[in-house]
């Protein structure tokens, strides 16, 4: 009986660790990106599995405040869907990205203005 606990405990741990995906960003502005002009950054992170995820907005490396974020949402097949958004006014030689923690891994995105 034990063995097949042990068996049955094996299997699961696989299975989850078998549907983890590394999560899709996309960094944008809510109006094309001008200079000067107040718009909204916003990071779009999709198709991750588990919801074990930290997502944070920066300015020039520095946390924005003031940031709102979606509930955690999923999709089919139990991947999982959230957004991340702030009011910002870029300013020429400023840089800003999004920095996205799923899991142990960590990655940053840099949004690309439309000048």
């Amino acid at each position: 009986m034990l063995k097949l606990v042990v068996a049955v405990l094996v299997f699961l741990s696989a299975s989850c660790l078998a549907k983890q995906s590394d999560p899709k960003v996309q960094v944008y502005s809510r109006n094309p990106g001008e200079y000067g002009k107040p718009n909204v950054l916003i990071c779009y992170v999709s198709g991750f599995h588990p919801p074990d995820i930290t997502i944070e907005l920066l300015r020039n490396g520095q946390e924005i405040t003031g940031s709102n974020q979606t509930d955690l949402a999923f999709e089919q097949g139990w991947q999982f869907h959230l957004t991340k958004y702030v009011e910002f006014n870029p300013q020429v030689g400023e840089e800003y990205t999004c920095r996205v923690r799923h899991m142990t891994t960590e990655k940053s995105y840099t949004w690309e203005p439309d000048m």
